[in-house]
């Protein structure tokens, strides 16, 4: 009986801590590939709805100097990450990256990490090719968070990512042409 109890309290905290069915732990050992993309076992994933600043596009900080902006959003996501322990559920799989939503604990609420990402400013709405959001609340989000300054708001030049995808899109279309 007392190997059982002994069983049981070892074992219940991490039964506590385990992520629920259907979602996974995103835990240390992954490779940030962006401030919205990462890989795991081989695996890419990317959280739903979000697109993070772009890798190798510039701001001007406070002080006058170039900062990269998709570092800025990668290194927030790494911080988020280490911070709140998120679990993650996938949500669709297309061109071999699982999208997933993702939930972060801070303090004893559970919240969407994505929605984290936006509000503070270091993360955009996900636009469709018509221009309308993959998910409205980030879009409202966002604005609030550029009305706010909130994160690379701040920055008078920071671009937003969706613009300059549907710029570089429209060019290889034109280059397409004969």
């Amino acid at each position: 009986m007392k190997l059982a109890a002994a069983l049981v309290a070892t074992l219940l905290p991490f039964a506590a801590n385990a992520a629920p069915e259907g979602y996974f732990d995103l835990a240390p050992g992954i490779t940030l590939e962006t401030g919205d993309t990462w890989i795991s076992n081989l695996e890419r994933f990317r959280l739903y709805g979000i697109q993070s600043c772009l890798r190798g596009t510039a701001y001007t900080d406070g002080q006058g100097n170039r900062q990269d902006c998709g570092e800025a959003s990668l290194a927030m996501l790494a911080a988020y990450i280490k911070d709140t322990k998120p679990i993650c559920a996938p949500v669709a799989k297309l061109n071999g990256i699982s999208y997933v939503v993702c939930y972060a604990t801070v303090g004893s609420q559970r919240l969407d990490l994505a929605q984290i990402m936006v509000t503070s400013g270091y993360a955009f709405a996900a636009l469709k090719t018509d221009g309308l959001p993959y998910h409205a609340p980030y879009a409202i989000a966002e604005q609030l968070a550029q009305q706010k300054k909130a994160g690379l708001w701040q920055f008078s030049d920071v671009q937003h990512p969706s613009i300059l995808l549907s710029r570089e899109a429209n060019q290889r279309s034109r280059s397409a042409q004969p």
